[in-house]
């Protein structure tokens, strides 16, 4: 069991690191997490190592989303680019599974059935995959596969995001700054008003201890909600519950006033980060198995990417809010407060939450669609 204090202690040291050495800082915290995380997990296997990834994955973000949303502040100026992104993020991966399609089809067996698939998890999630599967009858071994494959590319896909890919869109597309973000590496929230040290004080113990508190309330009332509306909908439910309940507190000044639930929040999904990456097994990666069905799944994550680009700069979507979106589709929502975190922009989380939701809802439908539209060429 000594895995579970790597993971849950390595955070601490790499935000130490960061603050110590440049390169690192500049890099980031997440990236470096997720580079770390690869290398724990493809040398060392210890026989528990499959259930604590699972058990700490499914933990962090559920806990981190309430408290990263208690300390934001909302605004209707940004309902316009989130609505706009929500879009433009769904016409584009359904786009890149057409144009894909008709690249790489023909190599594939059951090329539709993969369309309607990739479709289901790039606006939705594993879920939606999951339920296409059995919707749409495709084989075990395409499963595997898609599934194989996808957490490399979506490995590649989020380190181009946060090593220059954030960057490059600020520069190119509208790029809002927001000054209520709270994060811990930046140095906010590790003082008092009269300028004294809070950090890890007695007051922020007992800062913590309330938002924790309220933090365990919502997550039981939104975990109790999703288990009665069954598993086709517990995860859509959950996300929905978490951010509905989380906003709401966000408006209780008891909540509102403790603005180190954020910094909580993050060092959690830092946790979440370090995990999932080191559930990337390395050895699994056989290019000999299907480079058309990798080709296509490759196409569809950044050639949605580029589309969604496009279409932000016709439209106006800031940055910010597009790069989420994108995550929020491409890697589903328990990926957004990490990316938010990546950004330093917490304005992002619950719009790209939201959008989640919606890509939970209409991912199976979408993915039925697409199959349908696919069979005929």
């Amino acid at each position: 069991m000594w895995i579970i204090p790597v993971f849950l202690l390595a955070p601490a040291g790499v935000l130490w690191l960061c603050k110590k050495i440049p390169v690192l800082g500049k890099i980031g915290p997440v990236l470096v997490l997720y580079i770390l995380g690869i290398i724990i997990g493809n040398i060392f296997h210890p026989s528990c190592m499959a259930k604590v990834q699972d058990l700490l994955s499914s933990a962090m973000v559920p806990l981190a989303i309430p408290l990263m949303l208690f300390s934001c502040k909302f605004s209707r100026s940004q309902t316009r680019s989130q609505l706009l992104a929500l879009i433009t993020g769904m016409v584009a991966v359904v786009a890149a599974v057409i144009i894909g399609f008709l690249i790489f089809g023909k190599d594939i067996p059951d090329g539709a059935k993969v369309g309607g698939m990739l479709t289901g998890v790039y606006t939705g999630g594993t879920i939606n995959l999951a339920a296409l599967k059995s919707m749409l009858n495709a084989s075990e071994e395409t499963f595997i596969l898609l599934n194989s494959y996808d957490m490399i590319i979506c490995f590649l896909y989020l380190t181009f995001l946060m090593g220059f890919g954030i960057k490059l869109f600020r520069k190119w597309l509208p790029n809002i700054t927001h000054p209520d973000n709270y994060t811990l590496q930046d140095g906010e929230n590790t003082s008092s008003e009269s300028g004294k040290p809070f950090l890890f004080t007695k007051a922020w113990f007992k800062d913590a201890a309330v938002l924790f508190g309220v933090d365990i309330l919502i997550i039981g009332i939104s975990a109790g909600v999703a288990l009665l509306c069954g598993d086709d909908w517990f995860m859509t439910v959950l996300i929905l519950l978490l951010t509905t309940l989380g906003i709401a507190a966000s408006f209780w000044k008891p909540v509102r006033d403790r603005k180190s639930g954020y910094d909580i929040g993050m060092y959690l999904i830092y946790i979440f980060s370090i995990v999932v990456a080191s559930m990337a097994d390395l050895s699994k990666f056989e290019l000999g198995s299907s480079l058309a069905l990798l080709g296509y799944l490759t196409f569809v994550i950044f050639g949605s990417l580029a589309i969604q680009v496009f279409l932000a700069k016709i439209f106006g979507i800031d940055a910010d809010t597009m790069t989420v979106s994108s995550v929020t589709y491409i890697c589903s929502p328990p990926f957004v407060p990490m990316m938010a975190g990546a950004m330093k922009n917490s304005s992002v989380l619950a719009g790209g939450l939201a959008i989640g939701v919606v890509g939970y809802a209409v991912g199976n439908y979408l993915g039925f669609i697409l199959f349908r539209l696919l069979s005929l060429f």
